[in-house]
């Protein structure tokens, strides 16, 4: 059975927003704030973070292109989505 995907958007300090795909969202927001080797390089130096948003998508391929819909978005429309 192939993994299952979500997508998540982690809010930084200085009020950017990240948004990732992963098969588990507690792993991979622990290692975004511990700041080790797997940490996102955009996030490292910008904690604390808050994981402000999550949705489950399906299969790596549809993942890939909601991550990408949702960097499109603009701010506004990201918060809108959190919200």
């Amino acid at each position: 059975m192939a993994a299952y995907w979500h997508l998540y958007i982690i809010e930084c300090a200085n009020g950017h927003l990240y948004t990732g795909i992963t098969t588990d969202i507690n792993r991979r927001f622990k290692e975004h704030q511990t700041g080790g080797k797997k940490t996102a390089k955009y996030l490292k130096g910008k904690g604390p973070l808050k994981l402000k948003y999550q949705e489950s998508i399906g299969d790596h391929s549809q993942a890939l292109k909601r991550e990408i819909a949702i960097k499109k978005l603009s701010r506004a429309q990201k918060l809108q989505l959190i919200n």
